[in-house]
């Protein structure tokens, strides 16, 4: 099910978050004051926005309000990550993720009223050293809580087929969007349901840890049948 939901911040973290909630389905908008980051990001996000977060008036009318989720992905200006927390929160947004970059950080951000408080750092390192070691795995990135990105070295049984064949899409068999393959050195950007998997690809993976931790799951089964 589609759902609104608004980033604000568009460093690496944000980013990586608004892509990926948009190419799961969902309308996203981005906020960040800096030009050129709305620039680069525009093409891949439902509405971007060059404007200031910690700015009620301007939130009100962007119809934040309206949205069901909101992230604050600000990383080093602690200042508008808790001013833009605390407005998100007073215009009545239900879920409210909010990045902390150490312990007061996010100790700050749950007192005035943060639903989830993230720390993307310790929580990729957490990943890694619990174990998303998987031979099949190069690579992975928590973005929110419950979701995340992954790299996946396409597996012989998936050569030649289709995406669309194989359940690749958030509302098919997998939830699991592909939305970049790597090529050598090209890079397919959002690739069509019509696209064909080749030997050698790296499929970049978005979804929830549960769906993309099933579909790996897979793959490693059909790996050993092999």
């Amino acid at each position: 099910m589609t759902k609104q939901i608004a980033v604000i911040g568009l460093g690496r973290f944000g980013v990586s978050v608004a892509s990926t909630l948009c190419a799961l389905g969902n309308d996203v908008l981005v906020i960040d004051r800096s030009e050129s980051k709305i620039q680069n990001i525009s093409q891949d996000v439902t509405h971007a926005v060059q404007a200031d977060a910690t700015n009620e008036t301007v939130l009100k009318e962007l119809g934040l309000s309206n949205f069901e989720m909101a992230i604050v992905a600000i990383g080093t200006d602690i200042k508008s990550s808790v001013l833009s927390t605390i407005l998100l929160k007073k215009l009545g947004i239900p879920h409210v993720i909010a990045r902390a970059n150490d312990d007061l950080h996010g100790s700050i951000l749950e007192r005035i009223g943060a639903d989830i408080v993230t720390y993307p750092e310790r929580e990729m390192g957490i990943k890694i050293a619990q174990g998303v070691t998987l031979a099949e795995v190069s690579d992975y990135m928590s973005v929110v809580a419950g979701y995340g990105v992954a790299k996946l070295a396409a597996p012989p049984y998936l050569v030649g087929e289709k995406l669309s064949d194989l359940g690749f899409g958030y509302k098919e068999r997998w939830e699991v969007a592909v939305f970049l393959i790597q090529r050598g050195d090209e890079v397919i950007v959002t690739p069509t349901p019509g696209q064909k998997i080749e030997a050698g690809d790296i499929l970049v993976l978005a979804g929830s840890n549960e769906k993309l931790e099933k579909l790996l799951a897979e793959a490693r089964k059909n790996k050993k049948e092999e």
